[in-house]
């Protein structure tokens, strides 16, 4: 017996557009698809397929079903086999062991408590839409913001009062372990193995204007506060549950979902308050991240109920990173019938303020003439370097070509190529012979199970470099620490990734501007992060050597053990040196343009100051036994 959850989530992964697609001709009709039904002979179309739905529906015949029973009817496969094909195409290993009593058991246990946490967390909003129309405070606050009373009660706006314990007068049981598994309550003591006596409770969310998060039925599975003065976090997001993945769930998309229909297409933005506020200006479409990068499952849900993505975002380095993350999600998805627009907005504005400044027929405007991404992925691959040499162009192409290798076939594909040879400085025939694209989108073939050369085990996984012949097998074993402090770097964040959060914003500009390999591996680092949070080396390992974005160098470089010997002490000492490094280099730069520009002069000043105060810091520091 097949897990329920595992077919789940081969029909969250599967499309069932492409699936109908391939056997039936579909037109597109509104938001949904519409062809001759297969199941009855019929001249006029009343098959219609639903992206948003995932499900297929025949007026005329009365046939219904999702990708699986479109398999096993049309083709009269089995249940198991049409689970099979389609988990072949989503990458997936199909769980061949029958489900034991107790596993049943563990399941039914788990949709429980699925029901029982919905159910908490809808009380609580109950709650906090009734104390928001008690609180005039909060009230004034989101009038002040623009927002009326039916736009707050259309996204079930509320407040979380004050006070510590406000809950314990909503729920009969302030100790019931549901409330710190919803995230609604914060237990202090509970990891230390405290009595209860000793843990303190109280809750989590106060003094804030509270959004709810709800999933595409409507349900609320998490909540996002926002302070009402000043205070940190300015936004408070529920913590990750059984029923809520941020890299999974977007903000509005239940509210949003006629929206994306009138506007037709999806306007993904940074917070809350933009979603509801361009809602109450006229852009019911909008849509947001939970705190965390746009993942690839983000845009496939989007794809559900929109063919047209805008993503918008600041015009600072932050707001560009977080552009590249977005990209690197989309270009799977790029088909020659899809459209993906980068917005970046002026420095002093978000959404909302400019649609308050300018208007909404100018921020509509400002939308349609958003960077298509053809040219984003141009101008990130073109990031920092110098096309006017033969060295840039070779690095410009060396960064374009994971992205350009994972974009689906089609005519989209084929001009893009085009375009990064002219801009590369070869013919298209000669970039398309040192790349070599593989068959179909472009990655490398996926290798047969092969045997680990003598364990008896077939289909032991090996690195994907080593099934490939990419790069030679290295010993086995623990590697010594590197040389460079840029490969130390490396090899001290993927072995502790939470070390990432304790470096300062400059330092993180500083790595993602390192030459390839190293700037794309520490990218890869941090939407990682951004997705699935600090997880073990074994697990980042294997999905580096999985990803067939990073090339043969890369992963090689990625490959080895974690050192158990780092420290942070030596991650700084790192960092300082490439710091170092790179402010030595731009002081001899200035000092040139000083003989002649006054304000070189001073740039060269504190330039210099600093590199003399970070040279001295990494004398003074302990040097590591490299």
């Amino acid at each position: 017996m097949i897990p329920s959850g595992f077919i789940q989530d081969l029909l969250a992964r599967t499309d069932v557009v492409a699936v109908v697609g391939r056997h039936v001709e579909l037109k597109k009709a509104g938001i949904n698809y519409k062809g001759l039904c297969p199941f009855h002979g019929e001249k006029s179309p009343s098959f219609i397929v639903s992206p948003s739905r995932q499900t297929y529906h025949c007026f005329g015949c009365g046939v219904h079903g999702d990708a699986i029973r479109f398999l096993t009817e049309h083709h009269g496969l089995s249940f198991v086999e049409a689970v099979k094909d389609l988990a072949q195409e989503a990458g997936l290993v199909v769980p061949e062991d029958e489900a034991t009593p107790q596993e049943l058991a563990q399941a039914a246990r788990a949709r429980e408590q699925h029901a029982t946490l919905n159910d908490v967390l809808e009380k609580a909003a109950d709650h906090y839409r009734r104390t928001l129309k008690a609180t005039p405070r909060a009230v004034d606050y989101l009038k002040g913001r623009g927002l009326t009373g039916e736009i707050a009660a259309r996204f079930g706006l509320g407040y979380a009062a004050e006070g510590w314990r406000s809950l314990a007068s909503v729920f009969p049981r302030y100790d019931d372990p549901v409330l710190a598994e919803s995230g609604m309550v914060i237990v202090q003591g509970l990891d230390e193995g405290k009595s209860e006596a000793e843990q303190k409770r109280y809750d989590r969310f106060r003094d804030r204007i509270m959004f709810p998060i709800r999933n595409v039925k409507g349900e609320t599975i998490a909540f996002g506060g926002r302070v009402l003065d000043k205070g940190e976090p300015k936004y408070l997001n529920s913590p990750e549950t059984p029923i809520f993945v941020k890299g999974r769930e977007l903000y509005g998309l239940y509210e949003s979902r006629s929206g994306l229909r009138t506007k037709g297409y999806a306007l993904v933005t940074e917070g809350y308050m933009d979603v509801v506020a361009l809602a109450q200006l006229g852009f019911p479409n909008a849509v947001a991240t939970l705190g965390t990068a746009c993942t690839a499952e983000h845009v496939q849900k989007l794809l559900r109920f929109t063919e047209q993505v805008v993503f918008s975002f600041d015009g600072d380095a932050a707001g560009r990173r977080a552009a590249g993350r977005a990209l690197e999600a989309a270009l799977p998805h790029a088909t020659d019938t899809r459209s993906f627009r980068f917005l970046f907005l002026p420095a002093e504005h978000d959404p909302d303020s400019y649609v308050r400044t300018f208007g909404a027929d100018a921020f509509e405007a400002f939308v349609r003439n958003a960077v298509p991404l053809s040219r984003q992925l141009l101008e990130h691959a073109a990031a920092d370097c110098d096309l006017s040499s033969a060295e840039g162009r070779a690095r410009m192409l060396s960064q374009a070509r994971p992205l350009w290798q994972v974009l689906p076939d089609g005519a989209l594909r084929i001009q893009l190529l085009g375009e990064l040879a002219m801009r590369g400085g070869l013919p298209a025939e000669e970039l398309a012979r040192l790349w070599q694209p593989s068959p179909g989108r472009g990655a490398a073939p996926r290798a047969e199970p092969q045997s680990d050369g003598g364990s008896g085990e077939p289909g032991s996984r090996r690195p994907r470099w080593q099934r490939h012949g990419e790069a030679p097998q290295r010993p086995q074993g623990r590697r010594q620490a590197p040389k460079r402090p840029e490969d130390r770097v490396l090899q001290m964040l993927f072995g502790q990734p939470a070390w990432w959060d304790t470096l300062a914003s400059d330092e993180h500009d500083l790595l993602h501007h390192l030459p390839p390999p190293h700037g794309p591996l520490i990218a890869w680092l941090e939407r990682d992060l951004a997705e699935h949070g600090a997880r073990p080396w074994a697990v980042v390992r294997e999905a580096l050597a999985d990803d067939p974005g990073l090339d043969a160098e890369a992963r090689a470089l990625a490959d080895g053990d974690a050192d158990p010997d780092a420290s942070i002490e030596g991650l700084r000492r790192a960092v300082d040196l490439l710091l170092e490094r790179r402010l030595k280099a731009l002081t001899k730069e200035l000092e040139v343009a000083a003989e002649t520009d006054p304000d070189a002069r001073r740039q060269f000043m504190v330039v210099y100051r600093q590199w003399l105060e970070v040279k001295n810091r990494v004398q003074k520091a302990p040097t590591e036994a490299d």
